[in-house]
């Protein structure tokens, strides 16, 4: 039974789709062999782990080859700003700026950051966005 819309990708999910982002469309041992830089993981876990996250629509597999290759269905942009949805409305009630303020008040922002930020809010308040 598929598991598609089932929401948030779990934590080892988001690894894999962070290394086929990364890497591009891949087989399994390529991405062992990325995830293995971070974490200890065997081979049939990672498949397990892909067929699960085709079954969920994570994932799209090319299965035209012997060696199945495996691509993100959405870009890195568009799972996080789901995420940030999710997460701006579970835990911020809906507010853009409590997420912002409490972001960067656990973590300092690097000058290159803070000067995006502000790109971002000049672009926002000219009415450019």
């Amino acid at each position: 039974m598929a598991r598609r819309g089932t929401g948030r990708p779990t934590d080892l999910e988001l690894e894999i789709l962070k290394v086929l982002w990364g890497e591009g469309p891949s087989t399994v041992r390529a991405v062992m062999k990325a995830l293995s830089k971070r974490r200890r993981v065997g081979y049939t876990t990672v498949l397990k782990m892909l067929q699960i996250m085709a079954d969920k629509g994570l994932v799209l597999r090319d299965d035209r080859q012997r060696a199945h290759i495996y691509r993100a269905r959405h870009s890195r942009r568009t799972v996080a700003g789901r995420l940030a949805n999710d997460l701006l409305d579970r835990v911020f009630d809906g507010s853009a700026t409590q997420l912002v303020l409490h972001a960067l008040s656990q973590k300092k922002a690097k000058p290159e950051e803070l000067a995006e930020i502000r790109r971002l809010l000049d672009e926002i308040e000219g009415g450019k966005r």
